[in-house]
């Protein structure tokens, strides 16, 4: 801009002095240029005036415009401590800046609310229990006020272990940013949702083990207060909202646990690992074994190699060769056999069960008569001189069973209370049952003058037993049955089995000569 000279007079003077130039502030003076500065623009409402008068010299100057008007607004400290400046910010945010002032006067009340929240949390989990361990958090505040008006932050500094898990005082300063960060209304959050947040903090990244150790840790706090009672009803109201799938998690477990039982009742049983003796699988010497084969030989086939003096049996080479491989046995090879195992038992009473083993030819005398069953036919066979014993004290008695060209066996098993049937086919015959069991009664009643009622006792096919494969061994099955019975053992062997069965019953029975 151009300055005029103090002087007033002297430019005057010399501005008149040149008649070339008249002045500008003469009435008489025309510009026929654009003057060269914007001062000297004559205004056309200003009424023309005195070079020499205060107002003339005044109105040379421009016209002064009123200075801005100064607003001060609350500063905060930045993030190492310095004051920042939200006029320097850009526009953009400048606006959002003055809505946030707008709202410093309206959130001082929730700001005072939400300070003392903050405290009494601090209060509350200022001890966290982790196990035994009791955890103590030393807290420093820092406080920095601007202005009254100004809203207040605090710095929590906590000295914090080595540990992951965040602390306390961080989750209050996050709720610290969200109560200085307002919506774009300028609103402050509600007293509600600092609620809601004091609950994420005890059910949050802190794991508060249950709710009972959250009252716990709230009843440290003696002062009973409105929040604390609001985060109570809180972690009431989640433990009622898990109450009902806790109890549909408990309804499936029982129905689980029910349909277990269920499946495991439906289940086969598995069978008991049975345990094979050594004594009925002893293998033959070669000794033995040379001389079972020289009584196969065909020169012994009309000597009589074995007498059994107690039942009169006299076996001959050619009885013996029964025992040969794919040959039926004959009745005095089988009544020889359970004579033996009689007196096996006597031998050795401890080892063995008390058993009775009637002959081959027992049953077919007591099914005789017209109607097919006779008691008086066998009434002497049992009498206590004949046999030394009674036969109500044994524990099983062994009946077989010859059906033309089939042999089978029936036990009348006192021990268990049942009627036992065992054939190596699978066959079953109830009229033998029937018939042993009135023949049963007959006897008790016979030999000790009792009545006895056998309706109680169980009808048993045994069906769990070895099975023979071939139309040969059928009376080996038998007599072994009625061996690893006698013993008080299960059927533990098979048919790979019968082949070494005729040997070492031949060798048992040539055994006699010895005797």
């Amino acid at each position: 801009m151009g300055a005029l000279t103090s002087n007033r007079k002297r430019g005057d003077e010399c501005l008149s002095l040149n008649s070339a130039h008249p002045s500008p502030y003469s009435q008489n003076f025309q510009i026929s240029k654009r003057p060269r500065f914007s001062y000297m623009k004559q205004i056309p409402d200003r009424p023309i005036l005195s070079s020499n008068s205060v107002a003339s010299r005044v109105s040379r100057y421009p016209d002064i415009k009123p200075p801005l008007t100064r607003v001060h607004a609350p500063c905060r400290t930045g993030k190492f401590g310095f004051f920042s400046n939200r006029e320097d910010s850009s526009p953009k945010t400048r606006g959002v800046h003055e809505k946030e002032r707008s709202g410093v006067i309206m959130g001082s009340v929730l700001s005072f609310h939400l300070e003392k929240a903050k405290s009494r949390a601090l209060d509350t989990f200022r001890y966290l229990n982790k196990g035994k361990e009791v955890i103590e958090l030393d807290e420093e505040v820092e406080t920095d006020r601007v202005s009254e008006d100004s809203s207040i932050e605090e710095v929590l500094a906590i000295e914090e272990d080595d540990r992951e898990r965040p602390s306390v005082v961080d989750y209050v300063q996050e709720l610290d940013t969200k109560m200085v960060g307002c919506g774009p209304q300028g609103t402050q959050p509600s007293a509600s949702s600092v609620v809601s947040d004091l609950t994420t903090l005890t059910n949050g990244p802190f794991k508060v083990d249950s709710a009972g150790k959250m009252l716990d840790s709230l009843s440290l706090n003696r002062e009973v207060e409105v929040p604390s009672v609001v985060v109570y009803k809180q972690l009431l109201e989640s433990v009622e909202r898990r109450t009902p799938k806790l109890e549909h998690l408990h309804s499936q477990i029982e129905f689980n646990v029910s349909k277990l039982s269920l499946f495991e009742s439906l289940r086969p049983q598995k069978k008991p690992v049975k345990v094979v003796p050594d004594e009925p699988f002893v293998a033959l010497r070669k000794e033995e074994m040379a001389e079972v084969e020289q009584a196969f030989s065909s020169a012994n086939r009309r000597r009589v190699l074995v007498t059994h003096e107690n039942s009169n049996i006299e076996i001959t080479g050619e009885m013996l060769q029964c025992l040969r491989p794919r040959a039926w046995l004959n009745d005095e090879v089988i009544n020889v056999y359970f004579e033996l195992l009689k007196e096996r038992e006597k031998r050795e009473p401890q080892k063995f069960l008390k058993c009775h083993f009637f002959n081959t030819f027992f049953y077919k005398k007591l099914i005789g008569g017209k109607s097919n069953y006779d008691y008086k036919s066998v009434r002497r066979w049992t009498t206590q001189k004949k046999l030394g014993y009674s036969l109500i004290d044994c524990d099983k008695i062994f009946v077989p069973i010859h059906k033309e060209i089939h042999w089978c066996l029936a036990v009348i098993n006192k021990a268990e209370e049942k009627l036992q049937y065992l054939d190596s086919l699978k066959g079953r015959d109830t009229q033998v049952m029937n018939r042993l069991a009135k023949y049963y009664v007959d006897e008790v009643k016979d030999k000790c003058g009792k009545d006895i009622n056998l309706s109680s006792w169980k009808l048993e096919y045994v069906e769990d037993l070895p099975e023979q494969e071939n139309g040969f061994d059928c009376g080996v099955f038998m007599i072994k049955y009625a061996d690893f019975y006698s013993r008080g053992l299960d059927l533990c062997f098979k048919q790979e089995h019968m082949p070494y069965f005729r040997l070492r019953t031949a060798k048992e029975i040539l055994k006699l000569r010895a005797d």
